[in-house]
């Protein structure tokens, strides 16, 4: 767990109920301001087809939503930096409403096949398509300009790799596709060889 992320949750509310329920409390020494990410983070965000993206309400709900789009949508801007194209949907703009009046972000990013996970803090914003159209260019694939409403910018502040207990593996049907295919063939092979009488 890079320093930042944990020291972040460290609440006094927090160190007092691992004071009640254990008997003692965490300590960490001050850390910096940022954390950056590093290769192996990029590495993951990049293989990415969805995340969860966690927001603020003004009246202090919490709102989580799922965001999709091809693997790598969401795009490593640099080393404290994310950015992610936001497309036509229900049009409701909670989360970019939220993020209006508190800027606090968190990202949720699984890999089911792998047990992984990755939470990111930070803090965004939004910029509209119709007056950023270079940041369109940046971070929309080329087809999908037209429907590009929104870009999410997001200062990341730290992250967190979690354990993989308790994660159950899940496949997309392009991985199960890809893990059928030689058994696929060899079926064929078979099949053909039966037919032909070899």
């Amino acid at each position: 767990m890079a320093g930042r992320y944990l020291e972040t949750y460290l609440t006094p509310a927090v160190l007092a109920a691992q004071q009640q329920y254990f008997g003692r409390a965490q300590s960490i020494p001050p850390q910096p301001e940022r954390d950056p990410l590093t290769a192996e983070e990029a590495e993951f965000i990049a293989r990415r087809d969805s995340f969860y993206m966690a927001t603020v309400t003004s009246e202090g709900w919490p709102y989580v939503q799922h965001r999709g789009g091809r693997p790598g949508f969401l795009k490593v801007a640099g080393p404290n930096s994310l950015a992610f194209a936001d497309y036509k949907g229900n049009r409701q703009l909670l989360s970019t409403g939220n993020l209006a009046a508190n800027d606090r972000v968190a990202l949720f990013l699984m890999d089911y096949p792998r047990q992984e996970r990755l939470k990111i803090l930070g803090h965004a914003r939004v910029e509209d398509a119709r007056a950023h159209p270079e940041l369109v260019r940046q971070f929309a694939e080329a087809p999908d300009h037209r429907i590009v409403e929104r870009i999410f910018l997001i200062e990341v502040i730290s992250f967190d790799w979690n354990c993989p207990k308790y994660i159950t593996p899940r496949f997309t049907e392009a991985e199960v596709e890809i893990a059928l295919a030689p058994l696929r063939q060899r079926i064929a092979e078979l099949e053909a060889a039966l037919k032909s009488g070899s």
